[in-house]
């Protein structure tokens, strides 16, 4: 896919879902609250600045940012995912999928049925598998499924028998996920993400948007395996991704 097709194809898909947002801040895109959305889920500002080769993801929020979390279902099929999204134009390649598979976005998720980072113990208890909840950092791949609703998106699934270029640290799932381990900080309103690039990816004009979402894992628990089911809000109002990363200068 070519960047422009695909920001006037997700502009399409949301634009019933977001109220019509403004850009008055310098590289950065700040949204209007919304009396109808979660205090916890309202943007009021995203943006994405860099500095060399490290780029940081913020998104502010009307209320205390990660105060809502889904309820425990107690199983992994139909269990909910919350999460804070920054898609992007960064090509897929940037970290490590197959060039131009999607919708390239960082994900702050939290989901109490299932863990989905096996290399890392977020609560620190010695266990691997059991701190979904915990907010945690990922990249996920998106792109339209009409398995997931006319006009929604899911996580892009993997064929079975397929082998795709996949991150490193791919968490197994049958799903274009990566689990790379940047910590999320959450300060009060605020959200913020350090995550460093390869030298050779190229950030200066990379294009986003910030989204706060609601996921489902499929009943079947495949095919596919996550759906976006429920938009609680969107900085551009029609995800247009009209931020631009805002290079960041010592002084």
């Amino acid at each position: 896919m070519k960047h422009s097709g695909i920001i006037s194809l997700y502009a399409a898909l949301f634009m019933a879902n977001g109220a019509v947002a403004h850009d008055q801040h310098k590289g950065g895109l700040q949204s209007p609250t919304d009396k109808t959305t979660p205090k916890a889920m309202d943007i009021v500002h995203a943006k994405v600045s860099y500095a060399g080769n490290v780029a940081t993801f913020h998104m502010a929020t009307a209320a205390s940012a990660g105060h809502h979390k889904p309820k425990a279902k107690g199983e992994l099929a139909g269990s909910e995912v919350y999460s804070y999204v920054w898609p992007t134009t960064l090509d897929t390649a940037s970290v490590g999928f197959e060039s131009d598979a999607g919708l390239l976005a960082l994900a702050v998720t939290s989901h109490p049925d299932f863990d989905d980072t096996p290399l890392f113990d977020e609560n620190s208890d010695g266990q691997y598998d059991n701190d979904g909840s915990n907010w945690h950092s990922h990249w996920v791949v998106l792109a339209p499924n009409e398995q997931c609703g006319a006009g929604a998106l899911g996580v892009v699934d993997i064929p079975d028998g397929s082998t795709p270029s996949l991150p490193k640290t791919w968490p197994g799932l049958p799903i274009l996920i990566d689990s790379p381990g940047w910590q999320p900080v959450f300060e009060q309103q605020s959200v913020n993400v350090r995550v460093p690039f390869d030298s050779t990816v190229e950030l200066e004009g990379t294009q986003y948007d910030g989204v706060i979402a609601g996921l489902r894992v499929n009943q079947s628990v495949h095919a596919p395996l996550l759906c976006v089911v429920n938009v609680f809000d969107v900085a551009s109002g029609d995800l247009s991704l009209p931020g631009i990363f805002d290079e960041q200068h010592d002084h």
